[in-house]
């Protein structure tokens, strides 16, 4: 699968994209807000993650590319009933404040509730980011409320998330 919006293409990660995966991944702000990526994030663990070892839930992982060059990732789990979608995302720091993340959130979901028919798509951030918050909100998701003691960090924190959705005809151009 690739989607495309003029220079924004979401594609599968090939094993050419690791170099970027390991800079973007350790990235301290990338690793802040998504505690799941391993610390430090190496050559190997951005192959496990190419090749799919290390991703049972996420049943689309794309590489964002803009002209050609990673600069972030999106992905989305479908629930076992096929009608709910996951999405994460980051965007790697050359990228940010530039409305990409924003068009990949919007392509994918708009793939999600069109082809897959999907007929809510959640998002979770953590609560202090509120850039991530931003992206979902541009793109039509509705903030529904906290997750309590929601995600547990490396370090042993466990934090509340915010959860966002988005149902058939909110997708916001």
């Amino acid at each position: 699968m690739e989607l495309r919006d003029d220079d924004l293409v979401l594609r599968p990660w090939t094993e050419d994209d690791v170099p970027a995966l390991v800079v973007a991944c350790n990235d301290p702000e990338i690793r802040h807000w998504i505690p799941v990526i391993p610390s430090p994030h190496t050559e190997e663990d951005a192959l496990a993650f190419v090749r799919g070892e290390v991703r049972p839930d996420l049943d689309h992982a794309l590489a964002i590319t803009l002209d050609d060059v990673v600069v972030g990732a999106i992905g989305m789990g479908v629930n076992s009933m096929s009608y709910r979608g996951r999405i994460g995302y980051w965007v790697a720091a050359p990228a940010r404040g530039r409305g990409v993340c924003t068009r990949a959130l919007r392509l994918l979901s708009r793939w999600a509730l069109d082809e897959l028919e999907l007929q809510r798509l959640d998002l979770i951030t953590d609560p202090d980011n509120l850039a991530s918050q931003r992206v979902a909100e541009k793109a039509g998701f509705r903030r529904e409320g906290v997750l309590r003691a929601h995600l547990r960090h490396p370090d042993g924190r466990i934090r509340d998330s915010v959860m966002f959705s988005l149902l058939p005809g909110e997708l916001v151009d």
